[in-house]
């Protein structure tokens, strides 16, 4: 029963938002609260939400800091992408992907959905992009690097399975780069779909990288321009090393993530703005992001948290394992990394690293499966599982962007469900798990 719960508390929510019924908000915060009544928790599901709202807590936080942390260091960037395309949506998709893939080798989603729709949001917006475009590219680049050693999945697949995170990760280079390409070839493939919907449009820009605006308006729309003196251009390298200084320390993890942002806010708005009232004017221009994100990521805790205190997670785990017959035993290397698809997406990660993986690891013995293969093939679900509405960084993506949460659904999954294939596939032909086994 709670099995049955739980998945139809994930297919109603889908439903519901993918319907435009509820905003993502609203459904997180309803839908779970109804379901923990019907399953009979009412008593004790004030403590679970509690739970869920004290794991993400720390990400919520990182959130507002890292959203308040803006000295307009990205300006430059864009002008230098603007002097690069030249208004060809080919060349914007690709430079967002690659982008996208250099800024999530600190394995932080967060803060590669943060830098790169800052830096490329204004670009598609000025060329008449579509902004799920953004989404799309910027969202599979980040999960390809999601696979690194410090990022969460594969540490979690090490510390199920008791393995070495070298022995997981040194064989999957190959396979994440061919991953990377496939980003890559679908970028151009969008934008030159683009192409073809709006035409090259050529932007004219100056010595100094600034756009010409009297060639720019005869096709696009006027970009609202901030306060030039709010944007502090002259501190470019004082923020430029400011900011290298907060990426360096998010990959050596000197402090949690949400301090070190703090910290760095910190400092930027001294720096910056040693005046009072010139604070208060950037702390309350950003607000509404900062307010909107973080509320959808504690109503994300919300819903975990049911989800988990209620057992219907463990519920859920033991279903798919009563699914599989005996006689698929051999073939359990491309089952698991086919059930991490469904597997990773209707639970979290920790629900499917740590009770679904060590059951099929275990049954995987049987037939001479090692661990570290089962552990490998188990990765080959995360782009899908990115998509999943348990995973809050996802709608920070697209309320930078713009868009709406079932939009960039519909519009990536297809895209993200090849890309698992082709981790599928290159993690078979280089032998990083086997096709069929039996035991020795």
């Amino acid at each position: 029963m709670l099995s049955l719960l739980g998945y139809g508390m994930i297919v109603v929510f889908m439903i519901l938002i993918m319907t435009k019924k509820l905003s993502a908000l609203t459904a997180l915060t309803i839908i779970p609260i109804i379901f923990a009544l019907i399953a009979g928790f009412g008593s004790e599901m004030g403590d679970m939400m509690i739970d869920g709202l004290k794991k993400v807590a720390p990400t919520a936080i990182m959130v507002i800091f890292a959203i308040l942390f803006d000295t307009g260091l990205f300006d430059p960037i864009i002008r230098f992408f603007l002097r690069i395309i030249n208004g060809d949506p080919v060349k914007a998709v690709m430079c967002t992907a690659l982008l996208a893939a250099m800024v999530s080798l600190d394995g932080d989603g967060s803060t590669t959905y943060m830098i790169c729709v800052t830096a490329m949001l204004p670009l598609f917006k000025r060329i008449r992009l579509d902004p799920l475009a953004l989404t799309c590219v910027v969202f599979l680049s980040g999960s390809v690097t999601n696979l690194l050693p410090w990022g969460g999945p594969l540490a979690r697949v090490s510390a199920s399975l008791k393995i070495e995170s070298s022995d997981l990760f040194i064989p999957l280079i190959p396979s994440m780069i061919s991953g990377l390409v496939g980003v890559l070839v679908l970028s151009w493939y969008i934008g030159v779909r683009e192409r073809r919907r709006l035409g090259k449009l050529s932007i004219q820009t100056n010595s100094q990288g600034s756009v010409i605006e009297d060639d720019a308006e005869s096709y696009l729309p006027a970009i609202n321009e901030v306060n030039e003196e709010l944007r502090r251009p002259k501190m470019f390298w004082l923020n430029a090393a400011l900011t290298l200084a907060l990426m360096v320390s998010l990959v050596m993890e000197l402090l949690p993530l949400s301090v070190l942002f703090m910290v760095a806010f910190a400092i930027a708005l001294l720096i910056n703005y040693p005046h009072l009232d010139a604070q208060r004017q950037r702390i309350a221009a950003h607000a509404p992001a900062a307010l909107n994100q973080t509320s959808i990521f504690l109503a994300a805790g919300i819903f975990a948290g049911i989800l988990s205190g209620t057992g219907m997670v463990s519920a859920m785990s033991n279903t798919l394992l009563d699914v599989l017959p005996l006689s698929w035993g051999p073939y359990l290397a491309p089952i698991t990394a086919l059930i991490s698809l469904p597997g990773t997406f209707f639970m979290s990660n920790d629900a499917f690293y740590y009770g679904v993986l060590p059951v099929l690891a275990e049954a995987a013995k049987a037939y001479g499966i090692d661990p570290v293969e089962i552990g490998r093939a188990s990765l080959v679900g995360q782009p899908v599982h990115l998509l999943s509405p348990l995973v809050a960084s996802t709608y920070l993506l697209v309320g930078l962007a713009g868009v709406e949460f079932s939009d960039h659904q519909k519009y990536t999954f297809k895209w993200a469900f090849l890309l698992c294939m082709i981790f599928l596939g290159s993690g078979l032909l280089l032998g990083l798990y086997p096709l069929y086994s039996v035991a020795g």
